[in-house]
Order: C-alpha cells, then structure tokens, then sequence
C-alpha cells in the first residue's frame, strides 16, 4: 500500500514543485471567495503558510529531530507544530536548534493543561531560544453542574498557563479534542472569561465531523480568535466509520470545507495533518499533493485525475 520513503522522496521534487503552483491557483480565484484585500490573503494555502502537524509520535519510521527537520526541508515546509510524548522532551532543545538553522518556524508546540513537569521542560527550551510560539493546550470536561460553572472551571484552569505564555511572549491556543471543551461556543465562552489578550483556538477539522453542517457559522463565530487552521480529508460522519482522519482530495465534503475558509476571510496557519502511523514523510506528501489537486477546484476549474497517494487506497 505505501512506497519506502526512497520512494517517497523521489516524489518529493515534483510535489514541491506543484506547491508553488498555490499561491498562483488562489490567486486566481474567483473574486467572489476573496476578501477585499487579495494582496494579504491569496496566499493562505500557499507553501509559506503550511504548518506540518502530528507527526512525531506519528511516524512509522520513529525520525529523531536530525531526520523530521531534514524531512520538512525536503518537503518544502517553513512552519511546524511539535507534538510529543515523554520521551521525546529529552530532545526537543536539539530539535529546536536544527529548526532554527533550518529557517523553519516553530509555530506551535503542543502543551499540558497544567505547568508541572512536562510543562516547565517546554518553557524552559522556548524561554533559551527565545521563541515566540502558540501553545496548544485541551483538557476534559471542566467540573461544575451547568454551563457558567463549567465556563469559570476551564478558565480558572487555563489562567496560570496564559499568564506563563505571555511571559514568554507565546499565545495559548484552545484545541478542539471532541467532548464539551471541543466545541466552539464553549471555547469562545472561556476566552470571554478569561480576558487575556494572548488566548485564542486551534480549529481541527478531523477532531469536528459533527461541525460541518454548520462549519461556516463557527468559522464566523471562531474567526476573531482563529490562531490555527488544521485540515483533514473530510466525509460526513467519517469519525464513525473508520475515516476520521484521510488525506486532503479523498474527503467528499474537501472542496466545500475549503471554500469555507476561503470565504470566512480567515487568514492565518494552515495545517497539515499526519497523526496515522504511516511514513510521516508519505503522508504529508499525500496530504501537499492532495491540497494542490483541490485548489483549481475552488477556482471552478473541472477535477482532473486525483493523484496516486501512498498512504491511502
């Protein structure tokens, strides 16, 4: 089903190569779906707007920081969003050094609803490098018995961290996981508590299957705190039937999700996914080819033949 990431890489020039078609193909989009300062926002799906998401812990061949930076180079990434597991910390300063002689920019770190252990080993990295950075932070059901408890619970436990942030000159980013902390309203409601400049939300679409009837009423509902962006393959109710998370091109509702954002005005990171065990090098090449394949569309041009993924039948 999937190539070596020999045969990976080979693809790797002609995927880079169809990315800087992006900027050129959103341009031409039709003014209907642009906002009224095309200069500032034609390029949001371009190549220096695409954050490469998940795909530490994500990866079948387990990269060390040498190798995931030499991978994001080869793919034409100039953002990245760190997650982890314990024992990646150890070495996440070395990671962050070969980012920044990479020119690639840390632009989130995934982070703990809490500042114990695991939470000071990540500022500590980020306060040495000086690295103004988002920090991605989701967390269960708060306690309380009706919605202004659980709104005051959220907030009292998010406090500490966005004051710890801002510290550093970092933002926090409210992360939709599912459950009642996943929902937009409620994320909107805990920053309205909260009251602190440097809070805002991380929209994933593979954690909203249940948003996207009305994915343009919370994009206008998300957008003044929209720090990020994170796309998926998406068909309507994919998340019960073993399509949560497919690469860009393979969802039915891709096109229309995408128009969405076009027409929102939103303007920030875009993300693109790994999270499967796959070759993390195959599927975000999957996931780049994909997004090249679905742009013309927005532009109203015909389908051509969808490309020939490597992680995905």
């Amino acid at each position: 089903m999937c190539r070596s990431v020999s045969g990976a890489y080979s693809n790797i020039e002609e995927t880079m190569m169809r990315a800087v078609l992006l900027t050129t193909l959103v341009t031409c989009l039709p003014s209907v779906v642009r906002s009224a300062d095309p200069a500032k926002h034609t390029d949001r799906f371009g190549p220096d707007n695409l954050v490469a998401w998940c795909i530490v812990p994500f990866d079948a061949k387990k990269r060390g920081p040498a190798e995931r930076v030499e991978m994001l180079q080869k793919l034409g990434f100039k953002k990245y969003a760190y997650d982890w597991r314990a024992e990646h910390l150890s070495t996440f300063d070395d990671e962050v050094t070969l980012l920044k002689k990479a020119n690639i920019e840390l632009t989130a770190v995934w982070f703990p609803a809490n500042l114990g252990d695991d939470a000071k080993k990540l500022l500590t990295v980020i306060k040495k490098h000086g690295i103004k950075t988002q920090l991605w932070v989701t967390m269960g059901a708060p306690a309380g018995t009706d919605q202004a408890a659980k709104v005051e619970s959220a907030a009292k436990a998010l406090k500490p961290i966005a004051e710890e942030a801002a510290k550093h000159g970092c933002t926090v980013a409210l992360y939709n996981h599912g459950g009642w902390f996943g929902e937009p309203e409620n994320q909107v409601a805990i920053i309205d508590a909260l009251r602190l400049k440097n809070v805002g939300i991380v929209y994933n679409q593979h954690h909203g299957h249940d948003h996207f009837d009305r994915f343009p009423e919370l994009l206008k509902l998300m957008k003044p705190h929209l720090l990020a962006l994170n796309l998926n393959g998406s068909v309507k109710g994919g998340d019960k039937a073993g399509k949560k998370i497919m690469p860009l091109g393979t969802g039915e509702l891709d096109v229309k999700l995408l128009n969405d954002v076009l027409k929102s005005g939103y303007v920030g990171p875009i993300g693109i996914l790994g999270h499967t065990q796959d070759d993390a090098a195959e599927r975000l090449a999957d996931n780049l080819d994909g997004l090249n394949w679905l742009l013309p569309q927005l532009a109203g041009k015909e389908p051509t033949p969808k490309p020939k993924y490597r992680t995905w039948k």
